[in-house]
């Protein structure tokens, strides 16, 4: 019983206490506290605490992550998931692999602010700076490597490259509100049907 009561308590490590690990090796129910308190207390019981502690380490071997296991059991998975027809998890599972490999690295930049929070000349230089930013996308002449290197150039060193070219407005907006409600091109001429 002492013995079932140690491999109870290893196999079970978080999902029982050890009550119930006790009761389940066999002792009483009305002893199985006392006696699970007396078979962890190495004054009282030394040889069971010290088999506990053997499988401990057993079960630690057995179940350890290294990257090699990790890597073959993450490749079982993504076979068994393709022999199954399942591709969405077959993909998980070659995503995982990968990150577990270092073969993806994930960034995120965390901003802070809004928009309202701006004045006007902040809001006018930041706009300038995404335009300069994504103007060979704006402007339908896209080197996707281009744009990452400059990117990447402008975070790390802030915003102090200087503009090479002016900027152009890319659409006129009339600040006169009465000018768009005379009905030449207001969003009143869309009429819905009800």
């Amino acid at each position: 019983m002492q013995m079932k009561f140690a491999h109870e308590i290893v196999t079970n490590e978080g999902r029982k206490n050890g009550f119930e690990c006790a009761k389940d090796a066999g002792y009483a129910e009305d002893s199985a506290r006392v006696r699970a308190s007396e078979l962890q207390n190495p004054k009282l019981f030394p040889l069971v605490v010290q088999y506990i502690g053997e499988l401990r380490s057993e079960y630690q071997k057995k179940y350890a992550v290294t990257f090699e296991r990790h890597i073959s059991e993450l490749g079982k998975i993504r076979q068994d998931a393709l022999a199954k027809g399942a591709w969405s998890a077959a993909v998980n599972a070659e995503v995982a692999r990968g990150k577990a490999a270092g073969l993806y690295v994930e960034q995120k930049i965390i901003r802070t602010g809004k928009l309202d929070d701006l004045s006007a000349e902040e809001l006018e230089k930041r706009m300038a700076e995404i335009i300069d930013q994504y103007a060979p996308i704006l402007e339908g002449k896209v080197d996707v490597s281009d744009v990452k290197k400059k990117q990447m150039r402008i975070r790390l060193n802030g915003s102090k490259e200087k503009q090479s070219k002016p900027l152009r407005p890319l659409k006129q907006v009339q600040s006169d509100p009465d000018s768009t409600s005379n009905g030449s091109s207001s969003s009143s001429s869309h009429k819905t049907k009800e």
